[in-house]
């Protein structure tokens, strides 16, 4: 019997389609066609690859509302967020148009040589295992530096987000990509662990969780090869006592509840300094029992459903360990099939899963904070490391704390998110390595030294 992989409308129930899992005879295939395409791909010169990164950019923005709309059928986020989604996924597109030859120019280096260089050399086929949270953004961060660098590329996506997966091979073919030079994969996980340990495939790039980050990384140390790991985050909001509210109280609930708070970097540990504790309280809890939730598709509505009914589920079972050790409910904590209300748990402390774990659902765990030193101190009481925010006016003290904070990433008055301008990635159990910028450019490369003597 043929395995078949089903989506569905997580915010109804309703069946979307069904796809039948590649054969390993199809699989096999694939990674022949893909090692033959890069053979002629890594020839081709930046400026040729550029010209298609511009197709690119048109082929997205055309189909703009259909991609939003499929993402949001697919796995439940508010239609606007979609659309944000796609067009910043066009950003990004834009930005290795314009950079892309300048980050992959060989770097001159003065030695005794008659010339001596660093030159940058695609690898291969590199494999993209990807989460469903933003199913467009997520792989688009990937793709675009791996294939621009010169390598071809092969997405294992999440199954609950198949339709986007084969959307996004379709966009590449449309813009003129060579058949082969960015391929999906319909296989579940069972199959990874062969897929990797293929001589074909010559690095990987997971985002997900810890313990698949963990065990995807085993198996590529075990074959020698090249990994890069974006996981879980339980990022630390801190509010400081003269943070100033009335402009960013609305930036501090989105850090929490925007994608219906599934995002590793939201902010999800609120670290309030008790100067400021009742007034935070207050003001955030009328923000979020405000937030209207809705159809996904319908532009008013600016909190949906979860991705799954299984992650509900999950999340429920974080918060009610949580309560049975002694936090309390403030608003929320309702759940419906794949829908969670918006939740706000009071009295948390560090023994909590709220507080140790990642939550990935619309709940924000609130800590009061003794002073400052002790606000930096619980932040800073995690296995995870991807980003932590401040909110504060005295933006000089907060900049004086960039070298204790060990994150990935260290926003002072915004929320943190990914910007394909700056690096992204985060330390300890969030992972290793960078994406975006120069230095996602040249995640998937050989730098190679050239030293030349007449």
């Amino acid at each position: 019997m043929k395995k078949e992989i089903k989506t569905y409308n997580p915010y109804n129930g309703e069946h979307l389609r069904t796809y039948e899992i590649d054969s390993k005879k199809a699989l096999n295939k694939k990674l022949q066609l893909a090692e033959s395409t890069f053979n002629n791909w890594k020839h081709l010169s930046i400026a040729q690859r550029i010209e298609l990164l511009q197709n690119l950019a048109n082929e997205v923005d055309s189909n703009i509302d259909e991609l939003s709309e499929l993402i949001s059928l697919e796995m439940g986020k508010p239609i606007l967020e979609s659309k944000s989604e796609i067009e910043k996924c066009i950003l990004l597109i834009n930005f290795y148009i314009i950079n892309a030859d300048q980050f992959l120019q060989d770097d001159l280096i003065d030695t005794e040589a008659h010339e001596s260089f660093i030159s940058y050399d695609p690898l291969g086929c590199i494999l993209a295992i990807m989460p469903w949270n933003y199913p467009f953004w997520q792989v688009f961060r990937f793709a675009i530096p791996t294939l621009t660098a010169g390598n071809v590329a092969l997405l294992k996506h999440a199954s609950n987000v198949t339709g986007c997966a084969i959307a996004i091979e379709k966009l590449f073919l449309d813009a003129g990509f060579p058949i082969g030079c960015f391929q999906t994969l319909l296989t579940d996980h069972d199959g990874i662990e062969e897929l990797l340990e293929d001589d074909i495939i010559k690095a990987v790039s997971l985002t997900g969780s810890e313990k698949a980050g963990k065990k995807i990384a085993e198996i590529a140390g075990k074959n020698l090869k090249p990994s890069l790991l974006e996981l879980g985050g339980n990022n630390a909001c801190i509010i400081l006592k003269d943070a100033d509210l009335d402009k960013y109280l609305d930036t501090i609930v989105k850090a929490r509840m925007q994608n219906s708070g599934q995002s590793c970097i939201a902010a999800k540990r609120f670290i309030v300094v008790e100067e400021i504790y009742d007034e935070f309280l207050d003001r955030f809890k009328a923000k979020v029992e405000n937030l209207k939730y809705g159809n996904p598709l319908k532009e008013d509505t600016t909190i949906s459903c979860l991705a799954r009914k299984d992650l509900a589920k999950i999340l429920k079972d974080q918060i009610k360990a949580s309560i049975d050790l002694g936090a309390e409910v403030l608003t929320g904590n309702k759940s419906n099939g794949a829908y969670y209300q918006p939740t706000i748990l009071t009295n948390v402390s560090s023994k909590m899963p709220v507080f140790k774990e990642e939550t990935f659902g619309p709940v924000a765990a609130i800590i009061k904070a003794k002073s400052e030193e002790d606000a930096y101190e619980i932040a800073s009481n995690s296995k995870y490391g991807l980003g932590t925010m401040v909110f504060t006016s005295n933006y000089d003290a907060a900049a004086k704390r960039i070298s204790n904070v060990e994150d990935g990433a260290f926003f002072i008055n915004e929320m943190v998110k990914s910007d394909p301008r700056l690096p992204f990635g985060g330390t300890k159990n969030s992972g290793y390595g960078r994406e975006l910028s120069k230095e996602g450019m040249l995640a998937f490369v050989n730098k190679k030294t050239i030293y030349i003597n007449k």
